[in-house]
């Protein structure tokens, strides 16, 4: 696949109200639909929520540089801000839900927004569902949709209280698919510190920043996170930095200086000294190399 270099910043794309107006929640039906040419191999980012159930897939994605075959009978959940390129021109038989970050803000939405699903990772939900489990989730679909065709001062109650069934039940099938045996306490913790890194790994590069916002010591934080994944905090936060950075050395043409100071390096010199030493190559030599391998 041979994927354009843009020379400025990747475009965001927010959610688009269709006629009903509503510019944080939104339905979507592809039977047999073909995506758009314009779409296709661009680079881009949503700046919402999308959960996919893919009646029948074919065609192929690509999400931070990960392709991904989309799968018969499987349910997607793509998170904001992760780089996707559209690769295929299959037609496409399924079902989306987006929604912002504003709908899941709302009061009601609270036990919807600590769901696994929302909170567990930055990285793309892929989960292969059951016949019984199919059967299910077309259920509440067809009630979302049916919800959400008609306006009444309910809708936003019934529209929540069904995305939550569905978004619980879903969850229950990725934690059987993905068991662990970490206490609810310390993988809650582990949840929200891996949420604020994602909103704040820009500015906050060090451990101690973290255990601040958490209201816990440092020593506490990096006990607990190295005993649970196995790696040190530092690690999830380096971790994070590099996703981001890879990011922007592929699917953009920002030079290094920018990229630095896009993710909160003063020294260009000191990231290209931290890049390598995660990843074993110097910035340049990842976009030299990544761009070679793509096309």
């Amino acid at each position: 696949m041979q994927l354009p270099i843009p020379d400025q910043q990747l475009p965001i794309y927010s959610l688009e109200p269709d006629e009903s107006g509503n510019k944080n929640f939104r339905v979507y039906h592809f039977e047999g639909t073909m995506p758009t040419e314009s779409d296709l191999l661009l680079p881009h980012r949503k700046d919402h929520y999308l959960f996919v159930f893919m009646r029948r897939g074919g065609t192929r994605h690509w999400i931070d540089m990960i392709p991904y075959e989309l799968k018969d009978n499987t349910a997607y959940l793509l998170r904001p801000n992760q780089i996707i390129v559209k690769e295929g021109t299959d037609e496409l038989w399924s079902t989306g839900i987006a929604f912002t970050r504003e709908f899941l803000s709302l009061q009601e939405n609270a036990s919807l927004n600590q769901l696994a699903l929302i909170q567990d990772s930055e990285h793309p939900l892929e989960l292969p569902l059951s016949e019984s489990d199919v059967g299910f989730v077309e259920d509440m679909l067809t009630r979302i949709n049916a919800e959400y065709q008609v306006r009444s001062e309910w809708q936003q109650r019934m529209l929540t209280a069904y995305l939550t069934l569905l978004f619980t039940y879903i969850s229950r099938i990725y934690q059987a698919q993905h068991k662990n045996s970490v206490p609810s306490f310390e993988k809650q913790l582990i949840k929200t510190f891996h949420t604020r890194i994602n909103e704040c790994f820009h500015e906050l590069h060090e451990v101690a920043d973290y255990a601040s916002l958490l209201n816990i010591s440092a020593g506490h934080l990096s006990e607990t996170v190295k005993t649970q994944s196995g790696k040190p905090a530092i690690k999830h936060i380096h971790e994070r930095l590099i996703l981001e950075a890879k990011r922007l050395l592929f699917h953009t043409g920002n030079s290094l200086k920018e990229i630095a100071f896009e993710l909160g390096f003063s020294d260009a010199s000191y990231f290209n000294r931290f890049f390598k030493r995660e990843t074993g190559a110097t910035p340049n030599e990842y976009r030299i190399n990544t761009r070679k391998m793509y096309h």
